[in-house]
């Protein structure tokens, strides 16, 4: 376990405040706008110059949002599902009758949903199909190889070609499967679970990989650049597990970074550099070096009700957006080295 260090230097004096004014669900970028989704159903978009409230699910909630630096999807428990383009234009890409469960967008302007059993995925051009998993769908992710898509459930995760008539392919473990990963080599998928734990397979011949001893539920998962380490929530250091072998962490203990006396809540890889931004507990973000474990802290500490739920860097890496769950939300802009 890492040590963390006395005290961390401050970057919040280069922090802009966002008034969300709601819990905020997700934080992306489009383009150089940060936006947030939040459970009002609203979202807010945050520019260099101004702050625009786009009202995308009205009298209702979001309840999944995806972004990838030029597109934002959510989906509400209004039964919608609405792309929201870099440009501003708000699409409706289906009403379902149900709320939708997850989103999620993959490569190609691929885009994929959920609601209860049922799961959707749709291409660019607009094409799309369904289909019925065993139990409620509760987390989806795009292979970054292709228009594949992983759905996590009760009993484990469903490998689905959506284009391909043969019978999807069955990752089984035992017990409810939330989130969902890919690595970003595709060889390996991961899902956070209802026990406090991360369960893995390698895509090739299913073979498992048990990630446990969380003091807390994982929720938040982030690769780094180079896809050799996957980040996650659930204790008071954010857990890093390592795959850079054929394997991936079979085998292999994790490392740990952040140490702090409060639990993490959210991690961020940066997209190029050694760099993961954690979000607290109790509100606090810090920026925290692989090589070193030499921490920048971008928010202190504020307090019950302040906990981070949403963080997203920018395409260029400049930005980090963040948000929480009182309607407190920022943009931290680095600067030009």
């Amino acid at each position: 376990m890492s040590d963390a260090p006395a005290k961390a230097e401050s970057l919040a004096a280069l922090v802009r405040p966002v008034e969300a004014g709601a819990h905020v669900v997700a934080a992306a970028f489009l383009g150089e706008v940060a936006a947030f989704a939040l459970g009002d159903g609203d979202v807010v978009l945050a520019g260099t110059s101004s702050t625009e409230r786009v009202a995308l699910h009205p009298n209702a909630g979001i309840l999944a949002a995806a972004g990838d630096g030029e597109r934002l999807v959510t989906g509400g428990d209004d039964g919608r599902v609405v792309h929201l383009s870099s440009e501003g234009k708000a699409e409706t890409l289906a009403e379902t009758g149900g709320w939708i469960d997850a989103v999620a967008l993959g490569a190609g302007g691929a885009v994929a949903w959920s609601a209860g059993k049922s799961v959707t995925a749709r291409d660019d051009k607009g094409w799309q199909a369904s289909l019925a998993v065993s139990s409620a769908a509760r987390g989806l992710a795009f292979s970054p190889k292709g228009f594949q898509l992983a759905i996590t459930k009760y009993g484990g995760a469903t490998l689905w070609f959506p284009r391909v008539a043969a019978a999807p392919k069955e990752l089984v473990w035992k017990g409810s499967h939330l989130d969902v990963t890919w690595s970003p080599d595709a060889r390996f998928v991961v899902s956070t679970m209802q026990e406090n734990a991360l369960h893995g397979w390698r895509v090739a011949d299913g073979a498992h990989m048990r990630m446990t001893g969380y003091p807390a539920k994982t929720r938040s998962l982030s690769w780094s650049g180079d896809g050799k380490w996957l980040a996650s929530s659930g204790a008071d250091a954010a857990v890093l597990w390592p795959f850079q072998s054929k394997d991936g962490p079979m085998g292999k203990a994790p490392r740990e970074i952040g140490l702090r006396p409060a639990r993490v809540t959210c991690v961020a890889f940066h997209p190029t550099a050694p760099v993961v931004a954690l979000g607290y507990l109790d509100g606090c973000i810090l920026l925290a070096r692989l090589g070193d474990n030499s921490e920048l802290m971008a928010r202190p500490p504020a307090g019950d009700g302040e906990t981070v739920t949403a963080l997203a860097w920018s395409k260029n890496g400049r930005h980090l957006a963040f948000g929480t769950a009182d309607g407190q939300a920022g943009v931290l802009t680095l600067p030009r080295t």
